[in-house]
This record gives C-alpha cells, structure tokens and sequence, in this order.
C-alpha cells in the first residue's frame, strides 16, 4: 500500500510539473506581453507578423538543465518548410562566444598567453602597427574583450557563389573582401570599440598555432565536446546540412540565395540551433561552479565572464548575468544565463528585428522569476508603427510620426535613433532613394547629436550621386564621431570621383 502510495505520489508530482511547464508555454504562445499592462493581448504569432519574424526557435534553461525547447514559423517561406527545433540559423556574432572557447583552450594548454603580442603568434600574416597604437601592443585579451582599438564592426557576408576572399585578404581589405582593413583607431586598452575584425585575427591565430583549420580545430575541440552535434563552423555550410538550414529574410523579404556566406567565421560564422546553444550555457554556468570541465576549468571560465572574453557581463542588483547577440544578413539571435539559480535562454530568429527578442526574453524571465532582471515595460516600435503607412505614401507616415509623437509621446519608442535608421535603410535597399532620403532626413532633424544619423543620410545621397551633399554629411558624421572610419574612407571616395569629373 505504502509502495503504490509513493508511485501515486510521484505520479501527481510529475504530471504538475508537466503542467506548469505546459502552462507557461501556452502564456508565451498566447499572450507573449501578459506581464506588461501597457500593451494590448497579442499572441507570439501576432508579434512576429509585426516584426516580419518567419521562423522563431527558442531553447529555455532552468536549474541548470533545458525546461523546454519550441519553434515557431518557416524556416523557409517559399518551400513551405517548418521550423523545427532541429533547424540551423545563422549564430552571427554569437560565434564569439564559442570561438573564445577554442582560444582560452590554447590558453589553458600554455600555447598562448592572454596578455602577450599578437604577432608573436602570427605566421602568415602580422599587424601592421603604427602610430596610431601609440606603441602600444595588441593582445589576446584586447581581441577577444574588444579594446584592442580595432576597426570593422562587423562583416555583410557574401553571395552564394561569389569569390570568398582569404582571410589575409579580410584583414587587409583587399578584394574580393568587401570589409575595410582591420587597423588601429586608437591605442590598445583605452576604451571598449566592438570589432569583428580584432575576432577574425583570434581565427587566423588559433590556425597559425594550430596548423588546423579553423572550423576543423573547433569542431573536434570545442563543439562535439560540447555535444553541440548539429552545429558547425563550416563557409559554405556542408551539403549533409542543407535541408536543416534556415533562410534569411530581410523585413520578410528573402536574401538572395537563401543566406551570405561568411568566411569571417570566428567572428560570425557558426550555424547552431537554440538546443546546442542551451548546451553551451548549462557547460558554462557549470564550470564556474567547478562542477564541469569539458572545456575549460573554474578559474579560466571565471577569468573569461569577468573580464568579458567572448560574452557581455551584466550586473542587475547584484545579480550577474552573461550574454551574447548576433545579427547577420537577415538572421538575429540571443543568448543569455545567469551565473547563479541556472536559468537562462537561446533564441534564434530568421528576421532582422531584435525587438522581438527582447519581448521573448522578458517574457521568459517573467514566466520563470529571473532574480532580479529587469522586467519593464517595452514602448511599441515608432519605426514599424510607421513602416505601413509610410509604403503606401512617404509623407503621410511622416506625418503619422509627428501626430503620434505630439499626441501619445509616452507609447511609442522615440529616444531611438535606430527605430528610423531602419526604415531608411529599408527603403534604401528596395532602391526608394528619395523615401529612404526624407526618412533618414526625419532623422537627422531629431537626432542632430548623432554621427550615425549623418553617415546614413550621406550614403543615401551618395546613392543618389549626390556627392556634395553626401561629403558634407561625412564630415559632419565625423566631426561628431572622430573614430568613424567608414565616413573618413567615403569622403575620400567622394573626393576621387569628384576629381575625375573636374
């Protein structure tokens, strides 16, 4: 009797856990924002609509193991294929994560050092220094926390069947790259300047001490430990993978050939799926607990949250939490784990809107009582409030925005110079120059601080041939942003062209 008892017992217990489970879920689902009363009942399907998201993929961590892992959507629109939780996505810039594994690996073997120069550990290429490093040496650490004073942001990828440049040609800008050289803006260790091309020198260093390739090194070392079996560094992606891979879409709009390949592939270059993610997480939220090595120990997993190694440290009360973002041409994604409590989240979208990554994940951290993140409510997108009117009539979605803007200034996002900057280069990739003109003109007159504002309207007029008044939004560009190598680099191109026609 007392043995029936106890199976009863663990039944219930099960079955209302299982519950719970499923009842979170059916929140998320049907009432993605329930925790934020300023914000009308509106389904996870209604807000991808909103944000031209097709497929949503997402992975969700609590006490240190994966609660539950759901997709939403088409992995591919046109072949009417779903999104399962199988499906491939681009990680874009969460590759730095997982690429700081592969480097603080060599680290812990004693075949780098953190803190030394980078040439010593460059064969085939080397950084060419000058004055502008001040005399200062670039590190290990500097490339992989960001303060090296590199530039090039980030990387657009390349056509299906394009050329792919080598990774010297990357670095030094030579073409078939469509990147700008990897050189110093300023001194190392003097501030924090996000740069892809400083992760892309980690790539050819741990090929260079390794004498493997890179996606080879990190599967065999980083990855299948991990047990992320799906995933992998592979540019172009093996052909065993192709119907598991998602296509990019761009405001809903699909990518030519189906997604950019990216030969920068530290930098952004690893397909996964929200599961292999959560593994990773759980791998690291485990070692800084000295519960688990399969990678690195406690003290170099400390070593690399605490000083922002390949992840982003956040402190709320408290607190601490480690992420990663990622955007490639029509993917976005996030991850993100607490270092106590073992919650955590990977989400992976095929759309080019983290919008809706930021209402997954609070609804997440609501859901499953995230100590103490920053559960707030989310003013709606001014942009995509706009966006419809303005593709019927360019001056009446103006106009819209003036009116919202006077009349209910406290319900959209208008302290975002990024909510207009994407409309404007929406038009400006559909080739409607002068609607992506009065948008980014829009504005400039509401940002008129902002060097980024200036660079975005210059390209416009740069597109239009306009080329007087795109220099002068380059100069302006740089004179409120002195680091903005992308404006130097255009008004010089602007100054040629205008010379061949004196």
């Amino acid at each position: 009797m007392k043995k029936l008892n106890l199976i009863l017992l663990l039944y219930l217990s099960l079955n209302t856990f299982a519950q719970s489970v499923n009842d979170k879920i059916k929140t998320f689902e049907n009432d993605l924002n329930y925790w934020d009363k300023s914000k009308k009942k509106s389904t996870l399907k209604d807000r991808m609509a909103f944000y031209n998201a097709n497929a949503v993929s997402i992975a969700v961590i609590k006490d240190y193991k994966i609660e539950w892992v759901k997709a939403y959507g088409f992995a591919d629109v046109s072949e009417k294929r779903p999104a399962t939780t199988k499906t491939l996505f681009q990680a874009a810039s969460i590759s730095k994560s997982i690429n700081s594994l592969g480097i603080l690996k060599l680290v812990q073997e004693g075949k780098l050092n953190l803190d030394n120069d980078i040439n010593n550990y460059l064969k085939t290429w080397k950084f060419p220094y000058d004055d502008v490093s001040k005399g200062q040496k670039i590190s290990i650490a500097n490339l992989l926390s960001h303060k090296a004073g590199l530039s090039v942001h980030g990387f657009g990828g390349y056509e299906k069947g394009k050329e792919l440049p080598t990774i010297n040609q990357i670095l030094d800008g030579i073409k078939p790259a469509n990147s700008p050289a990897v050189r110093s803006v300023f001194e190392p260790n003097l501030k924090f300047q996000y740069s892809g091309g400083g992760t892309t020198i980690t790539q050819l260093i741990l090929e260079n001490t390794t004498g493997e390739k890179y996606e080879d090194y990190m599967l065999n070392n980083v990855l299948i430990p991990l047990q992320m079996n799906e995933s992998s560094f592979n540019q172009p992606p093996s052909k065993d993978k192709e119907n598991l891979l998602a296509t990019a879409y761009i405001n809903g709009n699909e990518v030519k050939g189906k997604y950019h390949i990216y030969p920068e592939k530290a930098a952004a270059g690893l397909w996964t799926n929200p599961t292999d993610l959560a593994g990773y997480i759980i791998e690291t939220q485990l070692s800084l607990l000295g519960k688990s090595n399969k990678i690195l120990t406690k003290e170099m997993s400390v070593k690399r949250i605490e000083n922002n190694l390949g992840v982003f440290l956040n402190d709320f009360k408290g607190t601490k939490y480690f992420s990663h973002s990622g955007g490639n041409e029509g993917f976005v994604c996030y991850y993100i784990g607490s270092i106590e409590d073992g919650n955590g989240l990977a989400v992976m979208t095929n759309g080019n809107n983290f919008k809706l990554i930021d209402e997954i994940l609070l609804s997440i951290a609501s859901l499953n009582h995230w100590k103490n993140y920053p559960v707030e409510p989310q003013k709606e997108s001014i942009g995509l409030t706009i966006r419809k009117e303005c593709l019927k009539n360019i001056d009446k979605g103006i106009a819209l925005y003036r009116d919202l803007k006077k009349n209910k200034p406290n319900n959209y996002n208008f302290s975002n110079e990024n909510e207009l900057n994407e409309l404007g280069y929406q038009f400006l990739r559909d080739h409607q120059l002068d609607a992506a003109l009065k948008i980014f003109s829009l504005n400039v007159s509401e940002f008129p601080t902002s060097g980024n504002v200036y660079d975005s309207r210059g390209e416009a007029y740069f597109n239009k041939k306009e080329y007087s008044l795109s220099k002068s939004d380059y100069q302006k560009s740089l004179e409120l942003d002195p680091t903005n190598q992308n404006a130097k680099e255009m008004i010089l191109k602007i100054d040629q062209i205008l010379s061949t026609k004196n």
